[in-house]
Order: C-alpha cells, then sequence, then structure tokens
C-alpha cells in the first residue's frame, strides 16, 4: 500500500457546511486545511439520524466515477462504523456438510446396507442437540445453567454431529473455542468411522447381531 492510499483511508473530521436534504447529498469542510468534499446520505451507515449543517462529521476520503474527492463512511460523533455483515459461507458449509451426511445415510438405507431406525437416530440426535446448543446460549446470555461441554461431545458421538455442526454456524455458538472444536471434531471422525464401519461385512453383521440381541432381551 503506498503513501497515497494510506493517506485516502485515513479517517478525517470535518463540518457539514451544505446540505440539501430534499436531494440528500452536501458538502464537508475539513476541520483542519483542505477543500470541502462532496458527500451523499448513502455514505452515512444509519439513516435514522439526518445531516444538517454545522454538525461535525468524521469520514474517510475517496473519489468517485470522474475522479473527484469525495466522502465515504460518514459517522456523527459518538457513532460507530457500521460492522460488515458476517460471511454466510460457513453456514452453508456446515448445512451442506450435514446434509450430504445424512443422505449418504438415505442412500444405504435404500440399499439395504443399513437399517431405517439408524437414520431415524441420526435426524433426532442432530435435532435434539441443535436444540441442546441452542439451550446452553440461551444460558450462557442470561447466565443460567450451563449444559456440559461433555454432553454436548457426547451427543455428536451419538450422531448427533450433523445438528451441533449447523448450530455452531447458525448461533454463533461454541465456534471459536479451539480446545472445544478440537474435541468435537474427534467426535465427528469417531462417528464416520463407525458408520462406515457398518457398511463393510464385519459391520453388517455385528450390527444385526446387535439388533437380534435387543430384541431377545
Amino acid at each position: 500500500m503506498n503513501l497515497g492510499t494510506k493517506a485516502m483511508n485515513m479517517r478525517r473530521k470535518g463540518k457539514i457546511t451544505s446540505w440539501n436534504d430534499e436531494k440528500g447529498f452536501g458538502f464537508i469542510t475539513p476541520l483542519t486545511d483542505g477543500n470541502r468534499v462532496f458527500v451523499h446520505i448513502k455514505a452515512f451507515g444509519s439513516r435514522r439520524r439526518r445531516p444538517e449543517i454545522d454538525q461535525t462529521v468524521t469520514y474517510t476520503l475517496s473519489a468517485d466515477k470522474q475522479g473527484r474527492p469525495c466522502a465515504i463512511k460518514a459517522t456523527f460523533p459518538g457513532n460507530r462504523l457500521p460492522r460488515n455483515p458476517k460471511p454466510k459461507t460457513g453456514l452453508l458449509s456446515a448445512f451442506g456438510v450435514a446434509v450430504s451426511f445424512l443422505v449418504l445415510v438415505g442412500i444405504s438405507v435404500l440399499t439395504s446396507k443399513v437399517p431405517l431406525w439408524l437414520l431415524a437416530t441420526y435426524l433426532f440426535a442432530s435435532l435434539f442437540t441443535f436444540a441442546m446448543y441452542a439451550v446452553d446460549k440461551l444460558a450462557a446470555k442470561n447466565r443460567g445453567w450451563r449444559t456440559q461441554e461433555s454432553a454436548l461431545h457426547l451427543l455428536s458421538l451419538a450422531g448427533g454431529w450433523p445438528g451441533a455442526l449447523v448450530a455452531q454456524q447458525k448461533l454463533r455458538h461454541k465456534s471459536r473455542k479451539r480446545s472445544f472444536r478440537a474435541v468435537f471434531w474427534v467426535t465427528v471422525l469417531l462417528n464416520c468411522g463407525t458408520f462406515v464401519w457398518l457398511l463393510t461385512p464385519t459391520g453388517s453383521s455385528a450390527l444385526q447381531s446387535l439388533v437380534s440381541l435387543l430384541r431377545w432381551s
């Protein structure tokens, strides 16, 4: 970044010396030396407060399509710059992974490689785990009784990890704590590894034996 670009990105302070509220534009005169700068209503992040003459504002200097100086990211005293919206790529990726895995389980059911109740278990566990994340986040906000992390990990290990994955991105809960995320991915790998094993002849035979044992018990 050259010095000219750095200068353009610096926050400046000035006073609105001309404003046409009907047309939604005016001019800012810098408090320090400098020529007045064009400003449009769109430069202000908050539209609830209308600019007025003699108001002090802070802004970033930019240029329009014709190369003329103009103000952008303008704010009134005490107002903060609006935060950029968080990208939804994380949520979309999490949703895609969860759906893809559940579709894989559904295909395995249709090809008679695993029983239908296994898909039902994944669906129920995912919904229940998502709900537990929501309850825990609400408790964190209200300083209430928190759900133990070990309980959330057990739910993921039991098949609720698709719901947990979506909840982490959708609810922005447990998505930054590295130690929690590390254990979470271990539970995902263990669960997926077990599912893949069930697709093998050995795993399928073991599953059938377990089902028969449960029926006779």
